[in-house]
């Protein structure tokens, strides 16, 4: 599949977590605007990375007339303050994450993510390794954001964008769609990507019932039947419906080993945690009990445990998790089989 206007993905360098993100340049042609959708990490390597590709499509940061950004994450917004002053272009960001792109810091050291970490029952040696090491972020300037909302749309010329939101590993992340040569197509971010799948709980503690909503914006990808995404890392995925329906399947099979952990007992998210990834460090010791509580969250939303002070316990043995999962056999492809 090719696309019916020019898009550069540059894959650039990120110090801070594992993996290269992806930033996507559009609007190279003449008369049309040069927009980025993601920025990478505010480093000075990225940075120089950054600059180095934008020459190679005869560009400078100058030149730039929009930033999109997918959601607040550091590795996907860093350098949009540093752009945004070269080329005093906008800014843009769903409405929900537009406050922490604005005061970065905020998202990782702030009161509710304190509060969240002690009410999982992270000891305290390991808030403050987590803690240390978030401190340990380079301080970047902060764009001024232009917010947007579900269904605004981008005219860059040859093609135009239109804001899709799709919670769940952020509360504002957000994809956006366009109409290629063969259907519809997604600039996913974070929402969707391949071999891996983005963390809930952890990554967005603002975020209430995250795995519920995350289930949602999945089951939306696959009834959408896009063709082709982009995602924030990692190539182009060819096919987002069955990889939206092989990541659902995939937390259906982490909820049933939620389940089995507590099959042996009350047990905090930290707990959980521990049983479902060992021992953890730098970021992970977000992510591993976030995530462990995401899917706490949904076994207690729906009625199947119980809660009492920091630990979970199972209201009965054996409890059916089927109905807490979106059935999208229908949307699929005949003999699709999930890869959990």
């Amino acid at each position: 599949m090719t696309l019916s206007f020019d898009c550069h993905r540059i894959r650039l360098g990120n110090t801070a977590f594992e993996g290269l993100n992806n930033c996507y340049v559009l609007g190279t042609e003449p008369d049309a605007e040069l927009t980025l959708v993601d920025t990478g990490i505010g480093h000075p390597e990225t940075l120089a990375e950054l600059r180095a590709a934008l020459a190679e499509v005869d560009a400078t940061f100058a030149d730039v007339d929009r930033v999109l950004l997918t959601h607040w994450h550091g590795d996907h917004a860093g350098l949009a303050g540093e752009i945004q002053a070269a080329a005093g272009c906008p800014v843009h960001v769903h409405e929900a994450d537009a406050p922490l792109v604005e005061r970065p810091s905020a998202g990782h050291a702030d009161a509710l993510l304190r509060e969240h970490v002690t009410d999982w029952g992270m000891p305290d040696e390991k808030q403050a390794e987590l803690f240390d090491f978030l401190a340990g972020a380079d301080e970047w300037p902060a764009p001024t954001v232009t917010p947007f909302a579900a269904g605004d749309t981008f005219d860059i010329g040859p093609v135009t964008l239109e804001a899709v939101h799709l919670p769940g590993h952020t509360a504002g992340l957000s994809g956006f769609a366009f109409d290629g040569t063969a259907g519809r197509e997604l600039f996913a971010g974070d929402a969707l990507l391949p071999y891996y799948t983005p963390n809930v709980g952890g990554a967005d503690v603002r975020v209430d019932a995250p795995l519920s909503k995350y289930l949602d914006t999945l089951a939306g990808i696959v009834r959408d039947g896009y063709v082709r995404a982009w995602p924030g890392h990692r190539g182009a995925i060819v096919d987002p419906p069955g990889r939206a329906a092989d990541i659902i399947a995939h937390h259906r099979k982490r909820t049933a080993r939620v389940v089995d952990v507590l099959d042996d007992g009350p047990a905090s998210p930290w707990v959980v945690s521990a049983v479902l990834f060992g021992d953890l460090q730098n970021i992970h010791i977000l992510h591993g009990p976030g995530e462990a509580f995401a899917h706490l969250d949904h076994l207690h939303d729906a009625g199947l445990v119980e809660r009492s002070g920091r630990e979970y316990a199972l209201r009965s043995e054996n409890p059916d998790i089927g109905p807490l999962f979106p059935d999208l056999q229908a949307y699929l492809p005949a003999g699709y089989e999930p890869v959990a």
